[in-house]
């Protein structure tokens, strides 16, 4: 809103004043109107009979004590020139803060100009201090000048001296400074001595201003908006400046604010309403502003009134697609001003709509979603830059918002361009081979042989082009495919909208058979522009494997521009495996991502609820994920084939009526477990066989969720429900929660279906305390009046503890929004929760098989190849399994990737909430010793060593008291992480016996282990050192001395003895029968010998690699 035609008066007398003031409900109205409102100097009005006039100029606006105003006037008779400046803040209105006035009686009819310093109170140009305890927020300060005709010596002189009554009169708008921007002032006193220490203590305690500003970055990193129920939610505090939160307070019923938003639109909305930025309020529902985008390209824009009534306007100009723009939208007070702009900041579209009343908008209740969520699609779009003004309406030309990261901004333009360019070589390169076709077929009805011709001879290609010699040459490899492909068959790409996705499919499985063959990533090079094709053609699994050949070298040059183009372009969409890369990378910030909770999110969020929908298919190529590491020889040995040992063992058992193989046999199958290819058509005849001869509740249960969903069978719900209540009579938790799910789904009978699924949730069903939760969630749970979003939450976080996916997405959100009480705001659990989720998709599972089975097959190209693909998703087990393979192929992965793979996915999976101890052995190790470039860090190794401790790891004990051992000291905080108490442990005895006793407590206590010797051993040390220094040592001293001289005397005599004749007589005739004893020993030793040696021979001829049968 603008000034006011004519500026209210300031007195004489402020206390009659500002009660008139009040009692006419001018002033609140005006403190508002006059909020950060433009400062506008109108005209002078000029008398008509005389000639007097009065100007202002000030250089700055500012409320500031240097502050200089120049008053310009004109008197025709002796005048009195005023100076006032009021004040308004939000507890006080209209408060005279200095006035000044001078005489001018001489200088008639000539204008005349005087320079005069405004002085302010303190409290409203300096910050808080010693002195200056309470600065105040002012929201408006009007500086009034005016001229008055009078006599010096009239009586009512003071009466009619005021800002109505003038002669001539100007004001002007000075802007308030915020506390916060204010300087300390120089009070210019010497404190005494106890107050100056006074002061010296308590200065960094009193209470500053924070610098804190309205303008915040909602997001500075491309968002991949895929057009589905996902997007970023953001959510504002309250100010911590208390002058900012004044005004936001104060702005409820009255808001002004602006949002600046880039875009690259690639659709319009396919139907009805696709969200671009909206807000929801505690209650779930739509607050203030809600901006969305239709069918037709206009923005729909939907605003909550005062009074509580939702409105909504749309624009008369459509957005732009496949360009760079930036919507601009401000909001003031029932106003609201949208503008498109281009990347060269000049606008192209702008229109204003007005409310019939303000707008009511609170930003601290709820929270922003950009794009889509639980309640609207998001627009098909990549967001740019978006900057959120909370208190300030800004114009075009000052809003500071603009293209961070032009690099990629300009890829993703020019990949679109040249995207366009393929889909529609590849869409007339179709349209012509299936029109040849079609008219040669028409001859083939009448010539017998032409038409066996076509039906056994060489297919049709298209030889002479069209195309112009310059566009051949730039994609001439995408040319010479599309001749080699075969569009001839009769259902082959019957729908023009999917032909150009299907030849993009062709092309890419070309590539992949390629890769995956022995040396495949040798031939990377030539393979990329085929995948760049391929990507065009909208089959993204191209668009993935090109993101991460870029960012991690695999066989060129690393590029993380073309890396984070193509990770965009994948996720945008809907790649899984892209998706998860950006979520990932933002969970972590690497490779140059920025760390960004909820952005990691936005992308997990998405493939956390496809897990739960993929689950409940059986197409596509999806696996189970399971978790198999390639150092863990059991594991290995545990994985199958259709023809394996352990998958044949399993099918005679389970035909010989084992329920437990059939169990195991029919899950394997069914979601494709532990290297067995998914077969649900083969799994359901297992289930079936189970359920009917073996009578087993579990394959009852199995046999009966098949029939009721109708999976790869056909649906019975009669025989369903007769096997669900066999299976529930003999207790099954699962079974019982099916009964409730039948009377809940097929009877609408929720009073049963509560009574069931509170049986089985004291059995401990997961399953059923989500049902539990969607009943009061709906409002439909029996005798509970209306939804109570609270007990459903708890059910909902019950279920997730037991593993629920569903349940698990619930609470994620929960966390994310932080709009349920039980739920404190939590971006990092939420974002842990849905990772969670995310990374039992199926399709990630079956890219991780064909690594596993690469691996066992001794393909090490394939396996290095998908293990890459599935390790920077995030995945921890496939990183540190292929950490594992570039330990054991290092040639590999030094010809092949740029990146030291060892260190890189080392690292990255101890950085994972799951990571194993062995890796954080590894890294300890890593930085213990050094590792190529990467320097020594011996704190680092400690932590390290203290987290592979913590899980369960006896090594990680071992090797801190090794490092102990070599003089060197374990930090305080590594102590209190192992909850060790540095206070009773200070000597290095003392700890190293701890951490001796803990390893040898977390190792196996039944065999020898090197925590035992170690612990043994240090016990020896120990005794020994005492000993050394007790007195007990000299008696031991003396006492061995005296055994030794003893021993000598003996020695001598016994040799003397020797020497005599008699002796040796003695001596010889002693010879037989020692000799003869001799021999008696000898035989038995042989005899030994010869008992032992067949069995050794035995061994050996079991061992032909054993180095004695050679010999």
């Amino acid at each position: 809103m603008g000034p006011p035609a004519e500026p209210p008066a300031a007195s004489r007398c402020p206390p009659i004043l500002l009660l008139l003031l009040f009692l006419t409900n001018f002033v609140p109205s005006f403190g508002k109107e006059t909020l950060r409102t433009t400062a506008v100097t109108p005209q002078f009005e000029k008398n008509k009979d005389y000639m007097d006039f009065i100007h202002l100029n000030i250089l700055e606006k500012k409320v500031l004590n240097s502050s200089e105003v120049s008053v310009h006037y004109l008197c025709s008779k002796p005048c009195i020139i005023n100076l006032e400046v009021v004040a308004s803040s939000e507890f006080r209105t209209g408060v005279p803060v200095y006035r000044r006035r001078w005489k001018d009686e001489r200088n008639l009819y000539v204008s005349r100009t005087r320079q005069v310093h405004l002085k302010f109170p303190s409290i409203m140009v300096y910050r808080d201090d010693y002195i200056i305890r309470n600065s105040v927020i002012v929201h408006s300060v009007i500086l009034y000048a005016w001229i008055s005709h009078k006599s010096v010596g009239s009586c009512d002189a003071e009466q009619n001296d005021d800002y109505q009554d003038a002669v001539a009169k100007n004001y002007t708008f000075l802007e308030a400074v915020p506390p916060f921007e204010r300087p300390y002032k120089d009070h210019k006193v010497c404190l005494q001595w106890g107050a100056d220490y006074m002061w010296m203590l308590q200065a960094n305690r009193i209470p500053q201003c924070p610098h804190e500003s309205d303008g915040v970055q909602i997001l500075n990193f491309i968002y991949a908006s895929s057009g589905e129920k996902t997007g970023i939610v953001k959510r504002f505090e309250q100010f911590e400046n208390r002058e900012l939160e004044t005004v936001r307070q104060h702005q409820i019923d009255f808001p002004m604010f602006t949002v600046s938003i880039w875009l690259y639109l690639l659709h319009h909305c396919e139907k009805d309403l696709c969200g671009i930025l909206y807000f929801i309020d505690p209650k779930e529902m739509y607050g203030t502003p809600a901006v969305f985008l239709n069918e037709e390209g206009y923005v729909h824009i939907q605003m909550h009134l005062v009074r509580g009534d939702d409105l909504a306007v749309k624009t008369s100009f459509s957005l732009p697609v496949k360009q760079w723009f930036r919507l601009d939208l401000s909001f003031k007070g029932g106003q609201i001003e949208v503008s498109s702009v281009g990347k060269n900041l000049k606008r192209h579209h702008h229109q204003s709509f007005t409310f019939r009343e303000d707008f009511y908008y609170d930003d601290t209740a709820g929270y922003f979603v950009l794009g889509g969520s639980g309640y609207v699609n998001g627009i098909e779009a990549f967001f740019g830059p978006v900057k959120y003004y909370r208190l300030n309406v800004l114009e075009t030309e000052q809003i500071s918002n603009p293209l961070y990261d032009k690099e990629t901004v300009e890829q993703i333009e020019l990949y679109y361009e040249r995207c366009m360019e393929i889909q529609e070589i590849v869409y007339d390169y179709r349209y012509i081979i299936r029109q040849g076709e079609k008219a040669q077929r028409n001859c083939y009805y009448e010539n017998y042989y032409l038409k066996l011709i076509h039906k056994y001879g060489e297919k049709s290609t298209c030889d002479a082009f069209m195309w112009g010699r310059e566009l051949r040459e730039k994609y001439h490899t995408l040319f010479k495919l599309l001749q080699e492909m075969d569009f001839s068959a009769p259902d082959a790409l019957q729908d023009p909208s999917n032909s150009v996705l299907e030849v993009g499919q062709r092309i890419f499985e070309k590539v992949a058979k390629g890769l995956s063959s022995a040396n495949g990533l040798s031939s990377m090079g030539s393979s990329i522009p085929l995948l760049v094709d391929s990507s065009c053609c909208g089959y993204h699994k191209a668009s993935y494997f090109l993101a991460v050949i870029f960012e991690t070298g695999l066989g060129v040059p690393v590029d993380l521009t073309k890396g984070l183009l193509y990770s965009l372009v994948g996720a945008q969409g809907t790649e899984r495996l892209a998706v998860m890369n950006l979520g990932y990378k933002h969970y972590q910030g690497i490779n140059n991502y920025p760390l960004d909770l909820e952005l990691s999110y936005a992308y997990y969020s998405n493939i956390a609820i496809k897990t739960s929908l993929d689950q409940h298919t059986i197409k596509g190529e999806q696996a189970f994920v399971e978790t198999i590491r390639l150092m863990d020889d059991e594991l290995l040995k545990a994985q199958t084939k259709e023809n394996g040992d352990v998958f044949m063992w399993l099918k005679h058992e389970a035909t010989r009526g084992n329920a437990a193989a059939q169990q195991r046999l029919a899950q394997m199958l069914f979601w494709g477990q532990q290297g067995v290819a998914k077969n649900p058509e083969a799994a359901i005849e297992w289930y079936a066989k189970g359920a009917i001869e073996t009578g087993d509740p579990v394959l009852i249960y199995d046999y009966a969720i098949v029939l009721f969903k109708g999976q790869g069978v056909k649906k019975n719900t009669k025989l369903a429900l007769e096997l669900m209540k066999k299976a529930a009579a003999e207790g099954l938790p699962q079974a019982v929660n099916g009964l409730g799910w039948y009377y809940h789904n097929f009877k609408r009978d929720y009073k049963k279906a509560a009574e069931h699924w509170l049986i089985a949730e004291e059995l401990g069903n997961p399953d059923a305390s989500y049902n539990l939760g969607v009943l009061y969630l709906d409002g439909i749970y029996p005798g509970a009046p209306g939804r109570n979003q609270t007990v459903a939450a708890r059910y909902f976080y019950k279920a997730a503890q037991g593993g629920h996916i569903e349940g698990t997405l619930r609470c994620s959100l929960y966390y994310i929004t932080g709009n349920m009480e039980d739920f404190p705001r939590d971006p990092e659990k939420a974002v842990i929760w849905a990772k969670h989720i995310a990374e039992k998709n199926g399709y990630l599972g079956h890219v991780i098989r064909k690594a596993l089975n690469a691996y066992l097959e001794l393909s090490w190209h394939e396996a290095l190849l998908h293990y890459i693909l599935a390790a920077e998703t995030g995945i921890e087990v496939s990183q540190s399994n292929l950490a594992h393979i570039c330990e054991e192929r290092p040639d590999l992965a030094r010809k092949y990737l740029a990146t030291d793979c060892v260190w890189r996915y080392y690292n990255f999976s101890v950085s994972q909430v799951n990571a194993p101890s062995f890796a954080y052995l590894k890294m300890g190790d890593f930085y213990y010793y050094g590792y190529q470039n990467q320097s020594k860090d011996l704190e680092l190794s400690m932590r390290m060593y203290a987290q592979a401790a913590l899980e369960g790891d006896s090594q990680g004990f071992f090797n801190l008291a090794l490092v102990l051992e070599e003089g060197n000291s374990i930090p305080s905080y590594i102590l209190d992480h192992l909850d060790i108490d540095h206070t009773l442990h200070s000597s290095n005895t003392s700890l190293l016996h701890e951490l001796y006793y803990r390893c040898w407590n977390n190792s196996n206590q039944e065999s020898i282990s090197p925590c035992s010797l170690a612990l043994l051993y240090f016990y020896m040390r120990v005794c020994w050192n005492n000993i050394l220094q007790s007195t007990l040592i000299y008696f031991m001293g003396t006492f061995l001395l005296s055994i030794l001289v003893a021993f000598a005397v003996q020695y001598f005599q016994s040799l003397s003895a020797h020497n005599s004749p008699g002796t040796r007589s003695e001596s010889l005739s002693a010879e037989p029968s020692s000799s003869g004893s001799s021999s008696e020993d000898a035989t038995r030793l042989v005899q030994k010998d010869e008992s032992t040696f067949p069995n050794n021979l035995a061994q050996q001829e079991s061992n032909p690699q054993n180095p004695l049968v050679t010999s």
